[in-house]
């Protein structure tokens, strides 16, 4: 009998490629680099086994820096691309690497039908409010009053809510972090890998160049304890420097609002406590904005069977052969070129 093949422990390094890093000197992208080659790490991934597939924009760089497989594609298709390469070998490892300007706009589509599809492969959502590529330009998740040079005056649409579109099309697991919270944000990397289906984490990640400090107000960490709700399953919906602080359900207005823990008799009964297979708590959470704070952590997570699972593939139809395509091409209304005239 042949011993087992024992693969040695690999490090982050391990999974860093050659090439030289084109990212601007600051930029988030960095550290969620970093977190991405630890979490591989963490796994003992196999190189051979995984692929990152991207699509354009600053983020979609990203397969150049991996000692993976990877596929940098066009505008949006990423996550139609990586639901062809899940399906035609499922046992890769799929991450897909976008950004707000590549996956909210023109990939809009296609990331709508990837999530409610539940193809089992990670999709990593770069979102830093701004086109940083192509010089600074507004993006769909751009702040109203946003100036650019496409809005001069400020931006006049409503932006986009990425978590909030997850949830409506169908995901079954979301996230969000801040990239420079790096152990915080390894931790939801590792959660999303762990989950069965297609996972989003929106990464809140700031442009150093185009859109500097666009999440200051709660990501400064001077500011973070008292503007950060940071999510935990079961536990209250706490903050604050001295945790004095949480959200309840207004019965009212249906809507969370926040209240001071010893003011006006509030205890702890009367806060929500996180549930994140409840959608409609994790709806709630992804419309936080300041003055309340920024929902982080795992929103969403209610495992559902992929779309792999539910593939009949020992259906007689799906079997196919070099006959089977020959005959089909050539059944029903065909022509014969004459050739060109």
């Amino acid at each position: 009998m042949n011993a087992p093949i024992v693969v040695a422990p690999r490090k982050p390094k391990d999974y860093a490629s050659n090439q030289d890093i084109r990212w601007c000197p600051g930029c988030g992208n960095y550290a969620v680099l970093k977190s991405v080659q630890k979490i591989l790490a963490e796994i003992n991934a196999d190189p051979s086994q995984t692929v990152f597939i991207s699509g354009i924009g600053c983020s979609s760089r990203f397969p150049y820096y991996l000692n993976t497989y990877g596929f940098h594609t066009i505008h949006g298709r990423a996550p139609a691309i990586a639901t062809g390469v899940k399906l035609a070998n499922p046992e890769l490892d799929v991450w897909v690497i976008t950004g707000d300007g590549d996956s909210l706009s023109i990939g809009g589509n296609h990331l709508i039908h990837v999530l409610r599809r539940n193809v089992d492969l990670q999709i990593l959502l770069f979102n830093n409010e701004i086109y940083g590529l192509t010089k600074g330009q507004y993006s769909p998740t751009s702040k109203i009053g946003t100036t650019s040079p496409s809005s001069p005056q400020g931006s006049l649409e409503t932006p986009t809510n990425a978590a909030r579109l997850a949830l409506g099309a169908g995901a079954r697991f979301v996230a969000r972090a801040i990239e420079a919270q790096t152990p915080r944000l390894g931790q939801v990397l590792s959660r999303a890998r762990a989950h069965r289906g297609t996972s989003l984490v929106e990464i809140l990640q700031n442009c150093i160049v185009y859109n500097d400090g666009v999440f200051a107000g709660f990501a400064d960490k001077a500011l973070a304890a008292d503007q950060q709700l940071l999510l935990e399953h079961g536990q209250p919906l706490r903050f604050g420097r001295d945790q004095s602080k949480g959200l309840r359900l207004n019965p009212q207005t249906l809507r969370l609002e926040v209240v001071t823990l010893g003011e006006q008799g509030v205890t702890e009964a009367d806060l929500l406590h996180h549930d994140e297979t409840n959608p409609v708590l994790a709806d709630l959470l992804a419309r936080l904005e300041p003055p309340l704070p920024m929902a982080l952590g795992v929103l969403y997570c209610a495992p559902a069977p992929t779309y792999q699972a539910c593939q009949p593939l020992d259906h007689p139809a799906t079997r196919s052969s070099a006959a089977a395509i020959n005959q089909l091409l050539r059944t029903g209304s065909t022509w014969v070129s004459k050739g060109s005239v």
